[in-house]
């Protein structure tokens, strides 16, 4: 049953919207094939997590809510500003992904942190007409 709510709440999404949390997955999965590159455990750490909080808050609230963007904040922002900041060596191959990592995460925080901005600002407004 909730894993039904979860799934009909996903496919409620718009078809773009979609099509990016496919790529977004498939780039941060990725990680897993380079976990003998320099940081590539930490990276793949930082990657994965993002995605596990979002799917446990998905869990928790039966479906995909803008909370759910929490998961990707917490952990992608230190992944970005590690791959910024302190780009690994490594193989030709690798560097290409931690670049393409690089591109989509930050792409992806954009809406993200717009997205818990907004379930912040919703959260207020609900609480005030409480009160």
């Amino acid at each position: 049953m909730m894993f039904t709510q979860i799934w009909q709440s996903a496919w409620a999404l718009p078809v773009w919207v979609r099509i990016w949390v496919l790529i977004l997955a498939a780039v941060n999965m990725a990680t897993l094939i380079f976990l003998d590159q320099p940081m590539g455990v930490l990276i793949a750490a930082l990657a994965l997590s993002g995605m596990v909080i979002s799917m446990i808050i998905m869990i928790a609230h039966r479906g995909v809510s803008k909370l759910a963007s929490g998961g990707h904040v917490i952990t992608w922002i230190p992944l970005v500003l590690l791959l910024i900041l302190a780009f690994p060596d490594g193989t030709a191959t690798y560097q290409t992904f931690l670049g393409v990592l690089l591109v989509v995460n930050s792409i992806s925080l954009v809406f993200d942190i717009n997205d818990l901005r907004l379930w912040f600002r919703d959260r207020a407004r609900a609480q005030r007409n409480l009160t």
